[in-house]
C-alpha cells in the first residue's frame, strides 16, 4: 500500500477544496425552487458536465473496468444505445419539461392523469433512488475503506465497521455544500469531477503500459490476442437466444441501451432536475445529446484500463469491483495516487448529493407542497427543503451498509436495480405522448402491472438485465390500453342500458 504523506495532504486539500468550491459557486439560496432547480439558466456546457458526472461518477471509475477485467468491450454496444435513447428524449420529452413552472418529472403527469398517479410514480422513484444510490455510495468507500485497512487507523474493526466510517466521512462532507450550495453547488462540483475522471483514466493507462512489459502496442496486440479488445457480439455462442439471455449483445445493447437511457434520462427526477437548469429546451437539448458521445468516449476510456488490468492481475484475490481501486494505491505515483482517490471520493460526494438533491426535491415538490392546504413561505420551505436533504443523506448511508463486499460487479447491479422501476415510469411517459387519450384509472393499472411484471420478469426469467426496462414499458402499455378497452367497453354497455 503506497499513500504517502503527499497524498494524504492531497486528498484533505482536494475534499476540503471542492467543498468549498460547491459552496462559493451555488451562492446564497433564496427559495426552494432556487435551492432544487435553479433560479438561474446554467450553460448548457455545465448541465452537460452534470449529466455525465451524476450517471458515472464512481461505479464508472471503479466497476466499469471491472468488466473489462472479467470479460471484453461489449460494454460499448449499451453505450451506443445511450446514444440514442438520449436523442430520443431530447425530441419528445425535454420540450415539454419546459411548458409551464415544472419543478419534477412526474409533475408532467398532472397535465393527462390523476395527482395519485403522479405520487405514485414519485414514490417509485425514489425507492429505486435509494437503492441504485446506496450502491453508489457503496461503491466509492472502497478506496477510502481500502486505505482504513491498509493503514490500520481503526485496529481490530471487521469489514462493515470499516466500510460503516469510509461511508460516514463521504457523506458528512457532501452535506455541507448541498446544504449550503444547493443545485448549483452540485452542478459545478460535478463538472470539477468530471476534468479529474479523465485525468485519472488516462494517468492509469500512461502508469500501466510503462509496468507492462513491452509498449502500448504490444500490450494492444496481446489483449486483441485474448479476445479483450472485442467489442461487437452480433450473435453469441448459445445462438439466437443468447440475445435475449445474454446482456451484451448488439441487438440487446442498442435496443436494450436505448430504452434504458430514454427511462433514466426521461424520467429519472435524478437527471430530469440537471436538466431544467439549463433554462430552456435548446441549451437543455444539446447538453442531453452531447453527454450520451461523452459517455460513448469515456466508458471506452475505462473499459481500456480494465483490458489492461487484466494483463497486470494474474493471480488476485481482489473482487472486480475493488481491482482498479488496488492498482491506483499499489502503482501511482506519489501525489497523482492522492489526486485519483480524492477525485473517486469526490466523484462520490458529486453523486450522493445528486441524490439527495433529487430525493428530497421530489418529496418537496410531489407530495408537501400540492398536498399542503396553505402555501409554505419562502424561507420556510427552504429550511424544509434543508431538512429533507439531511434525512435522505441518513437513509442513503443506511442503504448503502446492504450492499458491502457485494460479489456482483456494482454497475450491473446498479443498473439492475433501476430495471425494476424503469419500465413502468418509461411506460406512462410514453401513455402520456400518445395522441389517443388513456384514463388515469388504465394508466394507474398500467404502471402498478408495469412495476410488478418487471419483478417478476427480473425475478423468474432467464432474460438478460439490458431487456429488464424494454419489457416492464411493454407490459405496462399492454396492460394500460387493454383495461381502457374494458373501461371503455363497460362504460359503452351502461350507457345503452
Amino acid at each position: 500500500m503506497t499513500f504517502s504523506l503527499l497524498d494524504t495532504i492531497v486528498v484533505i486539500l482536494y475534499l476540503s477544496g471542492i467543498a468549498l468550491f460547491g459552496i462559493l459557486m451555488g451562492g446564497k439560496q433564496r427559495s426552494a425552487k432556487d435551492f432544487f432547480v435553479s433560479d438561474r439558466a446554467l450553460p448548457w456546457w455545465a448541465v452537460c458536465g452534470t449529466i455525465v458526472a451524476t450517471e458515472t461518477s464512481a461505479i464508472t471509475f471503479l466497476s466499469l473496468p471491472g468488466v473489462a477485467y472479467l470479460g471484453a468491450l461489449h460494454f460499448l454496444q449499451l453505450a451506443a444505445g445511450y446514444i440514442l435513447g438520449r436523442i430520443v428524449v431530447a425530441v419528445f420529452l425535454i420540450p415539454r419539461y419546459f411548458v409551464g413552472d415544472i419543478t419534477t418529472a412526474y409533475a408532467l403527469l398532472d397535465e393527462r392523469f390523476h395527482p395519485s398517479l403522479r405520487r405514485s410514480a414519485s414514490a417509485v422513484f425514489m425507492g429505486t433512488r435509494l437503492f441504485a444510490d446506496g450502491v453508489r455510495l457503496y461503491t466509492t468507500a472502497i478506496p477510502l475503506a481500502l486505505l482504513i485497512e491498509g493503514f490500520q487507523l481503526f485496529p481490530g474493526s471487521d469489514t462493515l465497521s470499516v466500510y460503516m466510517i469510509a461511508m460516514f466521512v463521504l457523506t458528512s462532507l457532501t452535506l455541507l455544500y448541498v446544504i449550503f450550495g444547493g443545485i448549483r453547488a452540485v452542478v459545478w462540483t460535478d463538472v470539477a469531477q468530471w476534468v479529474i475522471y479523465i485525468f485519472g483514466a488516462v494517468t492509469s493507462i500512461i502508469v500501466l503500459s510503462t509496468i507492462l512489459p513491452g509498449g502500448l502496442a504490444d500490450q494492444i496486440a496481446e489483449l486483441a490476442s485474448r479476445g479483450k479488445l472485442a467489442a461487437i457480439s452480433l450473435l453469441p455462442d448459445s445462438g439466437w437466444t443468447g440475445i435475449f439471455t445474454e446482456p451484451y449483445t448488439l441487438f440487446g445493447g442498442l435496443i436494450g441501451g436505448a430504452i434504458l437511457s430514454m427511462a433514466s434520462h426521461g424520467t429519472d427526477q435524478l437527471i430530469v432536475q440537471r436538466v431544467l437548469t439549463a433554462g430552456s429546451p435548446a441549451p437543455a437539448k444539446r447538453a442531453m445529446v452531447m453527454s450520451g458521445f461523452i459517455i460513448f468516449f469515456q466508458f471506452a476510456l475505462f473499459l481500456f484500463v480494465g483490458s489492461l488490468l487484466s494483463l497486470y492481475f494474474t493471480d488476485t484475490s481482489f473482487t472486480s469491483n475493488e481491482v482498479f481501486a488496488v492498482f491506483i494505491l499499489k502503482e501511482m505515483p506519489a501525489g497523482v495516487t492522492g489526486l485519483i482517490v480524492a477525485g473517486i471520493l469526490a466523484a462520490a460526494m458529486s453523486t450522493l448529493s445528486s441524490s439527495i438533491s433529487a430525493l428530497s426535491s421530489t418529496v418537496m415538490f410531489d407530495f408537501i407542497t400540492p398536498l399542503r392546504k396553505s402555501p409554505l413561505g419562502e424561507n420556510q420551505a427552504l429550511r424544509l427543503s434543508r431538512i429533507l436533504s439531511v434525512f435522505w443523506a441518513v437513509v442513503l448511508f443506511g442503504t448503502a451498509l446492504l450492499f458491502v463486499k457485494t460479489p456482483q460487479t456494482v454497475i450491473e447491479l446498479a443498473l439492475s436495480i433501476a430495471s425494476y422501476t424503469y419500465g413502468g415510469l418509461l411506460g406512462i411517459f410514453i401513455l402520456l405522448l400518445l395522441p389517443r387519450r388513456v384514463s388515469s384509472m388504465a394508466a394507474g393499472c398500467g404502471f402498478f402491472v408495469g412495476v410488478l411484471g418487471s419483478g417478476m420478469v427480473i425475478l423468474f426469467t432467464p432474460l438478460a438485465w439490458t431487456w429488464y426496462t424494454l419489457s416492464g414499458a411493454l407490459i405496462t402499455l399492454g396492460a394500460a390500453l387493454i383495461t381502457e378497452r374494458i373501461r371503455a367497453a363497460l362504460q359503452r354497455h351502461g350507457d345503452e342500458s
